[in-house]
């Protein structure tokens, strides 16, 4: 049996519906984002799963027990808000006191707990110090001291890292996903940030529209995209739109709606590639091979337009089938970068290209 067990949650306001029939279910222990564009649903589905938004359909499960008629205090769920929400008139140690005294611990049981919980987020010696005193990612620390200390089931992170500096909330995302893995606690993590998703997260729910597009884990939703939306909001990626016209020998021709047409690799194993189906053939920048090798007849001929340099890649926009297409390397210091204006061959293994659907 799944730790928490979401099904067919659904919600309205004023007549929109801004969830349709979400479905989630998983096991003790596991970190999933939800991700996706701002007003998908993701935050909606997290306030029902804490009790501040009753849903119109569904049911909510912790521990194969019903949570729906709960209120928020009831639910044994702990929260970090994106502000932190910490009480400024309190110390450290008041503040991650506070939801111990409203269990009426005794006095001693709640310094053991606070003093371990503080350790735990390295903030052993900050007991005494204000909220304004602390930089913020002291201060997140703190906010997730507070929700952890209760022992909660279930851990809900509402954009708890977005507003700290990037090299801060890099840091912080190994932090965390420490400190969950290390307590084991089942936690939920909204985010708009897909690559704060694939760092932190065993899976990842990608939402558009109040509808979860894909479930999986991030390897699953990178490498194997449901449709151009996921894989289009997840990473870069080449979209070709066209048609299989013939296939054989380990290869497809493959003509775009353009009018161009290339043939492609098919891979031995995996799904069947239909002839005669639109479909949109997809490719991620870095999979694809860039070289000056006029002799690589397997590929497609190209001409370098734009080239952009942030130090640790570069990525080249490249005019090739009638469409740009970009393509990114390594910064490798023996690789000889190349130049705009330079005609280039482009060429990739079968297994990097993905037939999608809308």
């Amino acid at each position: 049996m799944a730790h928490l067990e979401i099904n067919r949650l659904t919600k309205s306001f004023h007549g929109n519906r801004v969830l349709d029939r979400i479905d989630i279910a998983l096991e003790k222990g596991t970190f999933l984002s939800l991700l996706g564009p701002s007003g998908c649903g993701k935050t909606t589905t997290m306030r029902m799963v804490a009790g501040f938004e009753s849903q119109d359909e569904g049911t909510i499960s912790i521990g194969g027990q019903s949570i729906d008629s709960f209120p928020p205090y009831k639910r044994n769920i702990g929260m970090v808000f994106q502000s932190y929400a910490l009480f400024p008139h309190m110390t450290v140690a008041q503040n991650v006191a506070y939801g111990l005294e409203q269990q009426r611990m005794s006095r001693g049981d709640i310094r053991k707990e606070v003093a371990n919980a503080l350790e735990m987020v390295q903030l052993t010696g900050y007991e005494q110090r204000k909220p304004k005193q602390l930089s913020g990612g002291q201060q997140q620390r703190v906010a997730l001291a507070r929700a952890l200390v209760t022992k909660p089931s279930l851990l809900l992170l509402d954009e708890s890292l977005s507003a700290l500096d990037k090299n801060l909330r890099s840091a912080m995302q190994i932090e965390l996903r420490m400190i969950q893995k290390e307590i084991g606690i089942t936690t939920i993590f909204v985010t708009h940030d897909q690559e704060e998703a694939m760092t932190l997260s065993d899976r990842i729910a990608v939402m558009r529209a109040g509808r979860i597009e894909q479930i999986g884990s991030p390897h699953e939703i990178y490498e194997q995209p449901a449709n151009t939306f996921v894989a289009g909001f997840v990473g870069q990626s080449n979209f070709l739109k066209g048609t299989l016209e013939e296939a054989g020998e380990g290869r497809a021709r493959y003509v775009l709606d353009n009018g161009n047409s290339l043939f492609v690799p098919i891979p031995a194993s995996g799904p069947a590639y239909a002839q005669g189906t639109g479909t949109i053939l997809s490719i991620r920048p870095e999979k694809i091979r860039l070289t000056r090798d006029v002799s690589a007849q397997t590929g497609i001929k190209g001409t370098i337009k734009f080239i952009t340099y942030v130090g640790s890649t570069f990525t080249y926009l490249v005019e090739a089938l009638g469409q740009e297409l970009k393509v990114q390397r390594q910064n490798d210091s023996n690789d000889h970068s190349f130049r705009q204006g330079e005609d280039v061959w482009l060429a990739w293994n079968a297994e990097h290209q993905t037939l999608l659907t809308e």
